[in-house]
């Protein structure tokens, strides 16, 4: 299943809740690459647009790839002013690329839905020669002198989903790692850009709606519990909690 089809029914939610890409991480995109103004970029699974809107604001040329309907959909509302942008309807798997190369290929926070065993191989054809592949995600961190959201509801997470593989806690920001990108690319670059979400008690649960831990839960299981933990963050953690992350940006060049 692709990440469309699971965010798609919180499309709105999607997109006011989910954290952006900082300003610093598309400098240094353009920076290594060297792609800039024309420069022809495949994003694949834009979610809603929040890094496609970043990348036309550098004049890419920018044909963004979104399986779920209603992402798509709202997608191209937010982006209706650049017309440097195509946001098409399809998984990255599933495109047809009529024989179009990019200079560079971007996902982000998307590419884990990518299945492995095509889409390495892929994006590495649909790369020109010396064209980059670009990796962005959000790494959930904590420090030890803050207040966290799963360690002040362990209990709730156990109460309504006992078992549950997923529970736990993030690693302390200087823990925090990532694997380089696949062999067919050169070395892996790596950088890193800490970013924070201050949340009350609704918005840690709008949050966690749109992350796919909580999507799997059967809504007779997910909205309690997420009303529970909205709860608690009103009532004993001061409406008022970090969500912490390390944004990552993973950038390595086809190699032949």
């Amino acid at each position: 299943m692709s990440g469309g089809h699971v965010f798609d029914e919180v499309a709105d939610i999607y997109e006011r809740a989910r954290p952006g890409y900082p300003d610093e991480l598309f400098a240094d995109l353009v920076q290594i690459t060297g792609v800039g103004q024309n420069a022809a970029v495949l994003e694949v699974g834009c979610g809603t647009g929040q890094a496609t809107r970043s990348l036309a604001v550098l004049g890419c040329s920018v044909t963004a790839l979104e399986p779920g309907a209603e992402l798509s959909a709202l997608a191209r509302r937010r982006l209706a002013s650049n017309s440097n942008v195509d946001v098409v309807s399809s998984t990255f798997e599933q495109w047809d690329d009529s024989g179009r190369r990019f200079d560079l290929l971007v996902a982000a926070s998307s590419w884990h839905w990518v299945d492995p065993a095509v889409g390495w191989q892929r994006a590495h054809d649909l790369l020109r020669p010396e064209g980059w592949m670009a990796v962005l995600d959000h790494v959930v961190v904590r420090r030890l002198d803050e207040p966290e959201m799963y360690a002040g509801t362990a209990d709730l997470h156990e109460q309504f989903s006992p078992g549950n593989p997923g529970w736990g806690h993030p690693p302390l920001e200087e823990d925090a790692t990532v694997p380089d990108l696949d062999s067919r690319f050169g070395p892996t670059i790596v950088r890193w850009y800490p970013t924070v979400q201050w949340l009350d008690g609704n918005g840690v649960a709008d949050l966690l709606r749109t992350t796919s831990l909580y999507r799997a839960l059967e809504p007779d299981v997910r909205e309690p519990l997420l009303d529970a933990i909205s709860e608690r963050v009103r009532t004993r953690m001061g409406d008022h909690v970090p969500r912490r992350y390390l944004t990552v940006l993973r950038l390595a060049q086809r190699v032949d």
